[in-house]
Parts: C-alpha cells; sequence; structure tokens
C-alpha cells in the first residue's frame, strides 16, 4: 500500500492499435529477486506464483506496476522471469526506485488467459 505504479492513458478505439493490450488489471504480484545494470540498461528479474508464470513467455507482455514490458527469459524452475529497461525506460518508470525484495503488481497477457482458457475448455479439441 502507498507504492507508486504507473498509469496510462486508454487509446481511443479510433487509434491504430500496436504493441502491448494491458487493461490495468492486478492479476497478481511479484518479488524483485535481482537487479542487474548492464551500460546504461537495466535487468529485473522477478518470481511469481506457479499460476500467473503459466502465462508469462519469452517476447511476451508483462506489465510490472503498470508498466507495459517485454519478457526477456522465463526461468521455470525458479518461477522467474525477467525483462530490461533501457535508459529511457528508467527515467520514466517507478520500478526503477523498487529494491530487491519488494513486491510489484502484475498483469499478464489477456491474450495468453484466452488461449489457456480454451485449450483447458476443450473448444480447441471440438474445432478439429
Amino acid at each position: 500500500m502507498g507504492s507508486l505504479v504507473n498509469l496510462e492513458r486508454a487509446l481511443k478505439p479510433s487509434t491504430r492499435m500496436g504493441g502491448h493490450f494491458v487493461q490495468g488489471h492486478v492479476d497478481g504480484t511479484g518479488e524483485i529477486v535481482s537487479t542487474e545494470p548492464e551500460g546504461d540498461s537495466l535487468w529485473v528479474k522477478v518470481k511469481t506464483t506457479p499460476e500467473l508464470l503459466k502465462y508469462i513467455v519469452p517476447k511476451g507482455f508483462i506489465a510490472v506496476d503498470g508498466t507495459s514490458l517485454t519478457v526477456v527469459k522465463v526461468f521455470d524452475e525458479e518461477e522467474c522471469f525477467n525483462f530490461m529497461l533501457v535508459a529511457y525506460t528508467q527515467q520514466n518508470v517507478v520500478i526503477p526506485l523498487k529494491k530487491v525484495g519488494q513486491k510489484v503488481n502484475l498483469e499478464v497477457d489477456i491474450l495468453g488467459k484466452y488461449v489457456v482458457r480454451l485449450l483447458n475448455s476443450g473448444v480447441v479439441n471440438a474445432i478439429k
């Protein structure tokens, strides 16, 4: 409670859409387990629950404290994923203010949730 998050304005329906589909929901939380500078970039590794990790894929989207990011790698055995923040992003979001051990809010990709739901419902098998 009381921690900073990023808020982005919603797109108008008439706006050209591209990139990530962020809804502004919180699906769960994660914990920052490491931050490592690399040049002017910052690698961040986050641990989360298996329930959320099943929706997280490399090169897929994740929103961390309201910031839409691209996942670089998923570490299933560690229940973690990582992403990189370039210098510009570090200067304009709250994530670099967080310390190892702090919680972050996570929103997973809605498209991934739909795919998992369809696969589990048997709809895909019925179409075949």
